[in-house]
């Protein structure tokens, strides 16, 4: 026998003015699949902690290893696979490759994201 679950349908009734009025919003699911890769991108500690200080202050490989605990090829790794995720870029000056956040937007992401954490 099945149980019921207070937080399914128990009907089989399609609400069609509902799904009318939803369906024409639904993004295309290639923006589902880029999202679902942009938000992988958080879903790493190391990550993470790499954006953090990178929001906090532009910062060069040497110093967010240091800052972080983490050989410079575990660093380098990390921002290898966000500049492929266009979340930070870079800047040469001389010998020295500084990296920032892409844009505001990965700024209101952390945000959005440390707000919704901490209700």
């Amino acid at each position: 026998m099945k149980k019921n679950n207070q937080f399914t349908c128990d009907c089989d009734v399609i609400h069609e003015e509902v799904v009318k009025q939803v369906r024409p919003l639904m993004p295309k699911d290639k923006d589902f699949y880029d999202l679902a890769n942009l938000y992988k991108m958080f879903s790493d500690n190391s990550r993470l902690k790499v954006l953090w200080a990178l929001f906090c202050k532009q910062m060069c490989v040497c110093d967010l290893a240091f800052l972080l605990d983490m050989t410079k090829s575990a660093v380098s790794h990390q921002l290898k696979l966000l500049r492929m995720s266009n979340l930070v870029k870079y800047e040469k000056q001389g010998k020295i490759v500084f990296y920032s956040l892409a844009d505001k937007h990965v700024k209101d992401i952390f945000e959005k994201g440390f707000e919704h954490i901490k209700e």
